[in-house]
């Protein structure tokens, strides 16, 4: 296997720059440099030296084998973070056999080949690296830290047992097995069938703190939305106007509130119109605030404009608040006068949601679980069938544990032959 080297940190002036290279020939290729290799895991100031020219001190950090990110040898040079000392370090590696450049993602790809990292993990990764708000750092780190692979761990130890118990009673009729094992075979179904429908109930919020929540702002024209919009984002991001119906699109901002990743969407304002342009924008509206997370109704009386349909969690609130008076929450946005009740609302609506959250932060991991449902579902009404079809039951099992083990990109089919020889006296 070639040695692949590459910046690990980001390119561009800074204090420190790190060159990480993996592989069998990490170590050799440091020692290249003219300096003596330190122990394992220890940092060491050394001068790299390449042709009788000192190309740049840095601290040298070694990992053996099995203990390291990508589970290879590798080696750590933390250079200055001068593009000149970098390139002349890489010009350098490049002239050496048996290294190459990294491929993108390609030090994480070993440590998914290595097992040092599951696919859900690598996924995590991946999200911390993009996490742009406390929400989405904490499920990325959640991920990372292995929450997904702990609990397909225990789903599979359970749906082991269940087709250990089925493939016992076809083909080892004869040994020591229970006459009718379906009580539980069906108290394991049941249990893990209820967990994994609570997953994927979770995993529409959970997608939405990873991609951002949708907030709309709805109301008739003119009632304040694009300059409420504007003050939000603390930017003149839609165009304002007295004149009703300026916004005809939606337009989107998308900011952290209350450390979440919220996109706000200023619609066109509802209401009837003979202008075709206009007609359209308005379609546009209420289909995408009827999708959105959360509706504010900008209040410009005492209804909700029609159109779109409020939902358990919206805000209505009373616009342009510097001019008219009443109860109930008021916001300005040319004045700022009730703002931050406004954003406290919000983040309180959708940190409510937010506490919802499975583990399952995309649709390949929702999929997923969708399918061993219905392959566990399938398998439950074979058991309770009268006569049993056994063959079929134990089939459906064996789809359910290819649609978890996808989760995490595992697939062992010797763990069922391993329980099975564990819990029955077969063999002898």
């Amino acid at each position: 296997m070639d040695t692949i080297y590459a910046l690990a940190s980001a390119r561009g002036k800074a204090g420190v720059a790190v060159l990480r290279l993996s592989g069998p020939e990490a170590h050799a290729a440091v020692a290249s440099f003219g300096v003596s290799l330190p122990p394992l895991r220890q940092a060491v100031l050394r001068r790299l030296i390449w042709q009788g020219e000192v190309l740049d001190e840095a601290l040298v950090l070694l990992f053996g084998a099995g203990a390291s990110f990508t589970g290879e040898v590798v080696a750590e040079l933390h250079l200055h973070g001068s593009s000149a000392a970098v390139n002349a370090v890489l010009r350098a590696l490049s002239t050496l056999p048996g290294l190459r450049p990294a491929e993108a993602g390609e030090f994480t790809r070993r440590a998914l080949e290595n097992g040092r990292l599951d696919l859900a993990q690598v996924e995590g990764l991946a999200d911390l690296i993009d996490a742009e708000t406390e929400a989405q750092r904490r499920q990325a780190l959640r991920v990372l830290s292995g929450s997904i692979g702990a609990k397909v761990e225990g789903w599979r130890r359970d749906l082991i047992r269940a087709g250990a118990l089925l493939e016992a009673t076809i083909d080892f009729a004869d040994e020591d097995v229970p006459v009718d094992v379906s009580p539980e075979v069906l108290a394991l179904l049941g249990g893990l069938l209820g967990d994994l429908r609570a997953e994927v109930g979770g995993s529409r919020i959970a997608e939405r703190i990873r991609d951002g929540f949708e907030v709309a702002i709805v109301g008739a024209p003119n009632a304040g939305k694009s300059t409420l919009l504007n003050a939000l984002a603390r930017r003149d991001a839609a165009l304002t106007s007295e004149v009703a119906g300026t916004t005809r699109d939606v337009i989107e901002v998308r900011m952290d509130l209350e450390g979440l990743a919220v996109t706000l969407l200023d619609t066109a304002g509802l209401r009837e119109t003979d202008d075709r342009i206009e007609a359209l924008g308005i379609d546009r509206a209420v289909a995408r605030a009827n999708a959105a997370d959360l509706r504010i109704f900008l209040l410009d009386g005492a209804e909700p404009a029609p159109g779109v349909a409020q939902q358990p969690g919206d805000l209505l609130v009373h616009g342009k608040a510097d001019l008219v008076t009443g109860a109930g929450l008021r916001v300005s946005g040319k004045t700022g006068e009730g703002l931050p009740e406004l954003v406290t609302e919000i983040g309180r609506s959708l940190q409510a949601r937010a506490a919802t959250a499975g583990n399952l932060t995309r649709e390949r991991h929702r999929i997923a679980i969708v399918t061993a449902i219905r392959a566990m579902e399938s398998a439950q009404a074979e058991v309770m069938r009268r006569p049993q079809r056994t063959e079929l039951a134990a089939e459906d099992l064996r789809r359910a544990m290819r649609a978890l083990d996808s989760l995490t990109g595992r697939i062992d089919v010797e763990d069922l032959l391993d329980d099975i020889f564990a819990s029955f006296c077969i063999g002898k």
